[in-house]
């Protein structure tokens, strides 16, 4: 099955992924959390069938409701704030962190405390967590293989500024996901979106996942020439 624009195929400790590596100045970076009617779209297949895009998948988590868990900001306006809060789950296994597209186009991922204390202006920014990647080392709290094991997706940013998505296309632990964006792709610092729900469409199909809803998801499109 071919694979969009920018992304591959690549194994790593026994586990396949599809890896996305994007270059924001030659390829757009969008958050989409609502159609024009203020309803959330609910799902990958549904923001396909509003706007066209190379790929998007589920980009952090969410209530009931589907609103945002932490910071979302898309095209430019802030629709959820920081969230420094404890509390239980995935996202305040601290350090979480930010996803983020600045005003002048750089891909980011900064932990939490981090982003608040340099606070970019902001094109676009998900919040989520556990962070994967602080500064070259592994979550403290991860074991190194443990036993929860999901479909997991998450985002890196290089050392060049290139933003890297990937997605698990077997059930993997959040050690083994986490040493895939350190030692296999070369991020610094990286975030986790999911495990379980994750999903990546190629804006025709899904590619991986689709079974359940999605709040704030990330697409990839061509720039406009």
């Amino acid at each position: 099955m071919p694979l969009p624009e920018t992304c591959r195929d690549m194994a790593f400790e026994a586990v396949g992924y599809i890896v996305c590596a994007v270059d924001p100045i030659q390829y757009d970076i969008a958050l989409r959390l609502h159609d024009a009617a203020g309803r959330p779209y609910g799902s990958l297949g549904a923001l396909a069938e509003a706007e066209p895009f190379l790929f998007a998948m589920n980009g952090g988590m969410y209530h009931e409701d589907m609103s945002p868990v932490g910071l979302y900001v898309e095209d430019g306006k802030e629709l959820a704030p920081l969230n420094t809060a404890d509390g239980e789950g995935n996202f305040f296994l601290k350090p979480n962190g930010v996803f983020f597209i600045d005003a002048q186009g750089r891909a980011g991922v900064r932990e939490t405390g981090a982003f608040a204390a340099a606070r970019p202006d902001l094109k676009a920014a998900t919040q989520s967590g556990p962070m994967l990647v602080i500064d070259g080392k592994i979550h403290p709290r991860f074991e190194p293989d443990g036993t929860s094991r999901y479909i997991r997706n998450g985002v890196g940013v290089d050392s060049s500024g290139t933003a890297i998505f990937a997605i698990s296309r077997a059930p993997v632990s959040l050690g083994s996901f986490a040493r895939l964006f350190r030692d296999a792709l070369s991020c610094p610092n990286a975030l986790f979106f999911d495990g379980a729900i994750s999903a990546l469409h190629d804006g025709k199909k899904y590619l991986i996942g689709g079974r359940f809803p999605a709040g704030p998801m990330v697409m990839v499109r061509k720039k406009a020439e």
